[in-house]
């Protein structure tokens, strides 16, 4: 049954069910695959409509009092979404260093100006960032990490109760040095296909110089592009390592921010 005290919601019932719904609706804004704009927005609203509608005799929530002003309201509404926002940031750093690892291989492999559309995302993206994240997206869907984080939003009322959300130094400071490792994580990614890609620029260079009349511009694209895939699919499996322990760490991040978010300044 749903928890409300009555057989017809109170505006207190329908203010705290709202302000759950503006928590899962920040998760699923921000989170990978199920935020992306290629998903319907009938799909997206069903499905938070659906979750905090199971969740809520599950909760047991004590109603708020309702704000006086429009202004308490609407300051409550975007505490609530905060909440969800962050805890689906810290996934989509992941996947925007796939991204970046992938336009750094095929700015290498030669594939630079070519332009896909993003199925994750719906924007248009590099030809080698879609396979990579077409790629990180089975993976992350094959490893339940989408259930990780429904599992989390849940959680979350038991930290971080509503109202209860708190802007402080540690959590902005915790934010930026997760932000910063999307750069060393998009370097490890790309790593095999860049040194190998700049080995065999080295031997072209030499092969320029010691036989002057082989084009060796002409060569090099289609020797660069098989290379490229050769070192793709030989360390297909290091790739799937590389997210395997970035997903890992998502739990101790989550309770991290829950903690960091609870504790305020």
């Amino acid at each position: 049954m749903f928890p409300f005290t009555s057989p017809l919601p109170s505006p207190a019932d329908i203010f705290l069910f709202a302000l759950v719904l503006c928590r899962i609706a920040g998760l699923f804004a921000a989170m990978p695959l199920l935020g992306g704009r290629r998903v319907p927005m009938r799909f997206k609203a069903a499905m938070v409509f659906g979750i905090a509608t199971v969740t809520m005799p599950v909760l047991q929530l004590t109603p708020l009092p309702m704000p006086a002003d429009m202004f308490g309201l609407g300051i409550l509404v975007v505490k609530e979404m905060l909440v969800g926002v962050t805890l689906g940031f810290i996934t989509q750093l992941i996947f925007a260093a796939v991204e970046f690892s992938g336009q750094i291989i095929g700015m290498q492999m030669g594939f630079s100006i070519s332009q896909l559309i993003d199925p994750a995302q719906g924007n248009q993206a590099q030809i080698m960032s879609v396979m990579q994240i077409l790629l990180a997206s089975l993976f992350f869907l094959s490893l339940n990490i989408h259930h990780l984080f429904i599992q989390a939003i849940v959680d979350s009322f038991k930290v971080v109760p509503i109202a209860g959300w708190q802007m402080s130094e540690e959590l902005i400071r915790f934010l930026v040095q997760v932000s910063s490792e999307l750069l060393v994580l998009g370097i490890r990614i790309a790593a095999p296909v860049m040194v190998t890609l700049l080995l065999a620029s080295v031997v072209l260079g030499v092969m320029a110089r010691t036989f002057p009349q082989m084009n060796v511009f002409m060569i090099s694209f289609p020797m660069k592009i098989g290379l490229g895939f050769i070192v793709l699919g030989s360390t297909l499996l290091i790739f799937f390592h590389v997210l395997e322990v970035s997903f890992g760490q998502l739990k101790q991040q989550i309770d991290t921010v829950y903690q960091l978010m609870s504790k305020g300044g």
